[in-house]
């Protein structure tokens, strides 16, 4: 099992749970709740309390009383949108065809160099390349999360947004091994295999899927994972390296969650929506698409 001190912060592990089970909870998640979930990962009550403390801070988590009285927490709109733009990417198992790109130019004035500095940090994040200084770039299909984050951030009077296309000079997988950091993020996809492959393996020699083990094994997947589509934007295959390891690591995450997600929900007590992996994201199943939110993270 995997050191969730080592490997796993509580903030995070928080988030994620959320974005696996705790959006599909009828209201808000008591707190003796989420200190007994968050235990079967490894982390204590009193690492729980400061953590959600520090998420309430940033306005993702807001109290609320569930209806029988209870202290609890639930998703701020700010979380939900985060998580809902999340899912197209955490969910996709593989890159799309390339269909351009989306510029982001940008101009901050030095008198609120502080912002500057804070909007490349929120590109980066989102995965965009840098191709000069003040343009950078994405896949075109990062637009509407580009869009939210900047709106939120009240960033967006500084960049302007376009969609195109590279002409030249040089080849664009050329141009591409510039703009982005190709062998850091392939460390990143080794790390999640060496991490998770071996889990996989070990479930794929079980013929019983345990709900309370299946709950820990893909919460920790799940936390490893939805961090590597925002420093892997998703290029397209024909641009990478032969020997790229980000098709490899989607497949592992792709074979846990399908053996895992459903089992660990039971464990957590929450129906969330049947979803299946599309190359474009999360595609609802239709027998559960009237009756759940559409969107798992």
């Amino acid at each position: 099992m995997i050191s969730v001190s080592e490997q796993h912060a509580p903030r995070s592990l928080i988030v994620t749970f959320y974005g696996a089970y705790g959006r599909f909870m009828p209201g808000p998640v008591p707190v003796a709740e989420l200190i007994r979930l968050l235990a079967a990962v490894g982390v204590d009550a009193p690492s729980v309390r400061s953590s959600v403390s520090r998420l309430k801070r940033r306005g993702l988590l807001e109290p609320a009383r569930t209806t029988g009285g209870a202290a609890g927490y639930a998703l701020s709109p700010d979380a939900r949108q985060l998580l809902d733009d999340g899912d197209r990417r955490v969910y996709a198992s593989a890159a799309p065809e390339d269909d351009g790109w989306v510029l982001a130019v940008f101009s901050v004035p030095e008198s609120e160099r502080q912002k500057r500095h804070v909007l490349r940090s929120r590109l980066a994040g989102l995965g965009f390349g840098t191709a000069a200084p003040g343009v950078w770039l994405a896949p075109a299909r990062l637009y509407e999360e580009t869009r939210h984050t900047l709106e939120r951030l009240r960033l967006d009077a500084y960049v302007e947004l376009f969609r195109g296309e590279h002409l030249g000079f040089a080849p664009t997988a050329d141009a591409v091994a510039r703009w982005w950091d190709l062998a850091a993020i392939a460390k990143e996809h080794e790390a999640f295999l060496d991490q998770h492959e071996p889990v996989l393996r070990a479930w794929e020699a079980r013929g019983d899927t345990p709900h309370e083990d299946a709950y820990r094994d893909y919460l920790l997947a799940l936390d490893s994972w939805r961090h590597l589509p925002y420093t892997d934007p998703g290029l397209p295959a024909a641009l990478l390296p032969e020997d790229w390891p980000g098709s490899r690591s989607a497949r592992v995450f792709g074979a846990l969650h399908d053996r895992l997600r459903d089992a660990g929900a039971e464990f957590a007590g929450v129906s969330p929506p049947a979803v299946g992996v599309s190359r474009g994201g999360v595609t609802p199943h239709p027998a559960s698409d009237a009756a759940s939110p559409t969107s798992p993270a």
